[in-house]
């Protein structure tokens, strides 16, 4: 198909390139004029990272055709500023903090850019509502909103532009509003991230990935990828010169797989090639025969006798199992007046960095491989890698690009090891750079969890035991599930002073998604199930869920689950703020009813959807059976 001519005013200088046919205009922009500050989030119009002004109008540009573009007059975030001093809108993102990891930030500035030149007297409301198409993973969006209004006030005369500057720092920087160093790249654009990298000589790599959860790989042929033109090399784990395996805590994953396929998305082989359609088209070339196995996709089935099993070195399907134990569990339940039993869930979480993963690889002079990617885990990647690439760790060299958010997602080498190989094998620059789908498909998510809980308490409110048990789905593979487990168990039961607990947390290998590093490592899906038991125990108890929580919270002196001695300690603190920011009405919260003995009077018991007793001179030994 015939390149078109494409003409257009960008940031006030006329143009013309030649380009595809099939081009977006984010393609001809980001590829034809390296104007990368227009970035790539979604690639369907959600995220709003890429929002440009066609023709004074904000546009998404990864929904635009460029040949729709032709004639038009194009201004980016690199645009508003030119070579001059940043806009107000751009000195207010600085100066509120509004940029965090900054990835969505040229598409927000020009989202607010827009709505002050469209309305300039726009409200708080007007404001949220023309941000909408926007999205932060990061901040929560207050600074951002406190950054408009303050642009606006400034634009408006409604404030003098010294609002805008740093403001002075005193004695002390602890306390002091001290703005981002790294702010006004991001707020302008010039900031590059691995997918705006460009080197001199670089081929473009895809992965071929299973569409079978777990299979035998019988047999996998590159021959008629590798014979295409402009295909500089196809990788698979044959090439992999060392010990391959990598992981947070296990090094259990290949680099691809490896003999069979354990998750739907698991890399079987990588191409190479001058450019990314003719890697995509390489793709569809390589033929890969399968055996299909039984899957495992529950993880109460992994742990069954004589499930499928993932990983033959263990046989049991467990990652990791965290046991905590403290003082006497069936001693401090014998002392109870009140049980409480229940279970929870919680599902598994996509990180959703508005950054998809993205990486370069090269051979430098001195054969030292080289990996840029937004990895929060260079030190270990690169000792990893040494071992992967049979190199001497000073012939590896990891470097950290900008992170466009990561929460513990970037944690785990997916793909470095894949640019590496390639790198080596044509000893030129690659890059790979995930889509959003590729994204969701491939990366770890948050473990999703099972709890059964068992609380017991004083008719005072105190806690005498806990049992807990979790049970995690881990995924295909380990990595950061031991870590996960560990902190789960540590934080299991709250910041509460419990004198006899039982603690099991485990994770066990599935045929699904492989479960990561996620914001709270574990403590989420923990506290999740401990404060809905404590607001159950207040209500089975006619307690207020504040007074329940000081009555048992960790003081000075107190012991953790883990036996440590507590030296500091400020919950009442956090508690009594978060009482008056509540504006708390003293009271039985309405969570869910639990049946009651009553010790003295008639038996006025009502069906509840607790698994909770009260003992007394009725129903001592039996616990209430929930009701749906």
């Amino acid at each position: 198909m015939p390149k078109l001519t494409m003409d257009a005013e960008v940031n006030g200088r006329k143009v013309r390139r030649e380009i595809q046919p099939y081009s977006r205009l984010l393609d001809f922009l980001r590829d034809n004029l390296n104007l990368t500050g227009t970035k790539e989030g979604c690639g369907a119009g959600e995220c709003g990272t890429c929002s440009v002004f066609v023709n004074g109008k904000l546009v998404k540009s990864c929904l635009m055709p460029a040949a729709k573009a032709q004639g038009t007059r194009i201004e980016t975030i690199e645009g508003l500023a030119g070579l001059g001093d940043l806009t107000p809108v751009q000195r207010a993102f600085h100066k509120t903090g509004a940029s965090q990891c900054g990835y969505c930030i040229p598409g927000m500035v020009m989202a607010a850019t827009a709505a002050l030149r469209e309305n300039p007297g726009a409200d708080i409301e007007e404001i949220k509502e023309r941000l909408g198409g926007n999205i932060c993973r990061c901040t929560g969006y207050t600074k951002i909103f406190e950054a408009v209004e303050m642009a606006k006030a400034v634009i408006a005369g409604d404030a003098p532009e010294t609002v805008l500057e740093e403001d002075k720092v005193g004695d002390s920087y602890i306390g002091a509003n001290v703005r981002r160093l790294d702010a006004p790249s991001k707020v302008s654009g010039r900031l590059k991230y691995a997918a705006d990298m460009k080197m001199h000589d670089m081929l473009q790599m895809q992965v071929l990935r299973s569409p079978l959860a777990h299979a035998k790989i019988l047999s996998i042929d590159t021959s008629e990828a590798e014979a295409m033109e402009d295909v500089v090399c196809v990788i698979t784990e044959e090439d992999v010169p060392g010990n391959d395996g990598f992981g947070v805590f296990v090094h259990d994953q290949p680099i691809m797989a490896r003999g069979k396929v354990r998750h739907v998305g698991e890399a079987i082989a990588a191409v190479a090639a001058e450019n990314v359609l003719t890697a995509r088209k390489a793709l569809s070339k390589i033929k890969v025969e399968y055996e299909a196995l039984p899957g495992l996709y529950d993880p109460a089935d992994a742990m069954k006798p004589g499930a499928p099993v993932i990983h033959d070195y263990a046989p049991d399907n467990l990652v990791k199992h965290i046991p905590v134990r403290k003082g006497n569990v069936e001693k401090g339940f014998a002392e109870a007046d009140l049980i409480l039993e229940d279970d929870f869930r919680t599902q598994q979480v996509e990180h959703a960095y508005l950054e998809p993963e993205a990486g370069i690889a090269y051979v430098d002079p001195d054969d030292v491989v080289v990996v840029i990617s937004p990895s929060q885990n260079i030190t270990h990647h690169r000792h990893m890698l040494a071992e992967i690439i049979a190199k001497p760790i000073n012939k590896v060299r990891f470097i950290m690009s900008p992170v466009g958010g990561g929460f513990g997602g970037k944690e785990d080498m997916i793909y470095q090891g894949m640019l590496a190989l390639c790198a080596m094998k044509t000893h030129r620059p690659v890059q790979l750079n995930f889509t959003r789908e590729e994204s969701l498909i491939a990366s770890a998510k948050r473990h999703p969890a099972r709890i059964h809980y068992k609380m017991g308490l004083t008719l005072n409110g105190r806690i005498t035991a806990i049992s807990f048990d979790m049970l995690s789905d881990g995924g295909a593979y380990g990595m950061s599930s031991e870590g996960v487990m560990r902190k789960a168990a540590i934080l299991s039961c709250g910041p509460y002073e419990v004198k006899n607990l039982k603690v099991d947390t485990r994770a066990v290998y599935t045929n699904n998604t492989p479960s990561g590093a996620f914001r709270t490592f574990g403590a989420m899906q923990a506290q999740f199930a401990t404060e809905s038991m404590m607001d159950m125990a207040a209500e089975a108890l006619g307690m207020d869920p504040f007074e329940i929580r000081r009555i048992n919270m960790m003081k000075i002196g107190a012991k953790t689950h883990t036996q440590q001695t507590l030296e500091t300690a400020s919950l009442d603190r956090v508690l009594e703020a978060a009482e008056t920011a509540s504006r708390w009405e003293k009271g039985v919260p309405n969570v869910r009813g639990a049946e009651r003995d009553d010790l003295n009077g008639p038996d006025t018991r009502q069906p509840c959807t607790l698994g909770a007793r009260i003992k007394g001179s009725r129903n001592e030994t039996h616990p209430y059976e929930k009701v749906a």
